[in-house]
């Protein structure tokens, strides 16, 4: 049974996240971009290429209003 009590927490943190994004795109952006560049500095720019495909993505998704 715990583990559909996680399951439960873990779709409502779903639904609240995407209601955030839909709701404010720019400000999820700024973050990830914020995000993007604390990780790559701290990799000293060795995952610059995964990072930048994840941020594209976020920004495609927040685009398209999903």
């Amino acid at each position: 049974m715990a583990m559909i009590k996680r399951l439960t927490v873990l779709a409502g943190a779903a639904s609240a996240v995407s209601s955030y994004v839909r709701r404010n795109p720019e400000k999820v952006n700024q973050a990830v971009g914020k995000a993007a560049h604390f990780v790559d500095e701290k990799t000293k720019g060795r995952y610059h290429t995964q990072i930048s495909g994840a941020v594209r993505k976020v920004s495609d998704v927040t685009r398209s209003g999903r």
